[in-house]
């Protein structure tokens, strides 16, 4: 299966910038402490990847998914094998004393990179799943950048999502207030950041599920009304990589990417997936259907596919990385654009001290309501245009 083909491209985004710039790069990262939290997601283990070859001191690797981290390490060293600089693998949480134990045994890092995060729409369901998305996307952020900081780390870099710019959900919402508590004061460490298109068939990615409805043969489902960009698991990778040695201080990365010809359906992209695996796409009129037809049509070489309008919360038809209120460069890269995010305002240094607060406190109580967090997110991102629908995406096939 051709990733690129089946998301309509037909070349690798930001090839020609990491020519240009390979020397910068991989002086960058050459002989380098390197801390990398959150590195065996999908995101995370392609950064990984990028950092592993290019010679650190010392890459040390967090994550909460011990399984993940296993196959990372297989992957590492099945591909590159082996560096001179110091490898650990660590499973511990971030927001953990594990964690906090293990880092403050260790020597300053010069990079400290926080790929970690709460990416689901759906996960804004609930009151507890929320707060979740909260202490990760938002307070370990804080933290971790604190801690980077502390140690006069040279860079600080954290992934942001194209979701944060005018966000119709509360994850995006979570991210756009991450990039305030990044970009509120400048200091000896530089921080940047980047805005992802969705990386296509990435770990419980819509894509992804395509993948495993197939090995258990089960129909596929998907919005017929919502487009999305989408990028290649490298692409990601890279795009990181050019963020942390080549963005500075407050700027966010994003990719050039043309909304005509590269934002797509995922009904689209599901008949794509289907047809370069030898299947013929089928639609049916309900879930009911799509999973009846399943045993008769998939011997046949077919498959039932169910295509619905979106009606489910946050929601947004299409996703967008700048606006024109923005200040950004599009010449200085071949297919990366950079904004350059303005200092915070007083008001906006306000709105987000009363966010921090108001969850503390929440938090130290030990309770809370949705309600009472979602007051909280609105009054700290204006930006937000949210509708709760009542209808979540755990509600369907």
């Amino acid at each position: 299966m051709n990733v690129r083909d089946i998301i309509g491209r037909d070349r690798a985004l930001f090839a020609q910038d990491v020519s240009h710039h390979g020397k910068l790069l991989s002086d960058a990262i050459r002989g380098s402490r390197v801390l990398l939290i959150g590195g065996a997601g999908s995101i995370g283990k392609e950064v990984a990847a990028q950092i592993f070859c290019r010679g650190p001191a010392a890459l040390h690797i967090v994550d909460i998914s011990e399984n993940n981290l296993v196959e990372l390490v297989r992957s590492l060293r099945s591909s590159v094998g082996y560096i001179e600089g110091e490898t650990l693998f660590l499973p511990v949480d971030m927001g953990g004393i594990e964690f906090r134990s293990f880092v403050d045994s260790q020597q300053p890092y010069d990079h400290v990179l926080n790929l970690a995060a709460l990416k689901h729409v759906r996960s804004e369901k609930d009151a507890y799943s929320l707060m979740r998305m909260i202490r990760t996307n938002v307070l370990h952020t804080r933290d971790t950048l604190a801690f980077a900081r502390g140690g006069k780390a040279r860079k600080y870099f954290a992934v942001s999502t194209d979701k944060a710019k005018n966000p119709a959900n509360l994850m995006g919402a979570t991210k756009r207030i991450m990039e305030d508590v990044l970009f509120r004061e400048d200091g000896h460490t530089t921080v940047s950041t980047a805005r992802f298109a969705n990386v296509a068939f990435s770990d419980g990615s819509l894509l992804h599920g395509f993948r495993q409805r197939l090995a258990l043969r089960q129909p596929i489902s998907a919005p017929r009304d919502v487009r999305r960009y989408f990028m290649t698991g490298e692409e990601s990778g890279l795009l990181c990589l050019c963020s942390l040695a080549l963005g500075r201080s407050r700027e966010i990365f994003f990719p050039k990417l043309d909304a005509e010809m590269s934002l797509l359906t995922f009904s689209a992209i599901a008949v794509r997936f289907l047809e370069s695996e030898g299947y013929e796409p089928v639609e049916v009129s309900s879930e009911e259907e799509a999973r009846a037809k399943a045993i008769e049509l998939i011997p046949r070489r077919k498959w039932p596919c169910y295509f619905f309008g979106s009606d489910t919360s946050g929601e947004k038809p299409f996703e967008e990385f700048c606006s024109n209120d923005d200040a950004v460069d599009w010449s200085r890269f071949e297919d990366i654009g950079v904004i350059t995010a303005p200092p915070l305002t007083a008001s906006q240094e306000a709105r987000l001290d009363g966010f921090l607060s108001i969850v503390t406190r929440a938090i130290d109580r030990g309770n809370w309501t949705k309600a009472e967090l979602v007051r909280a997110i609105c009054d700290a991102c204006p930006d937000l245009s949210h509708v709760d629908t009542g209808k979540y995406l755990d509600d369907k096939m």
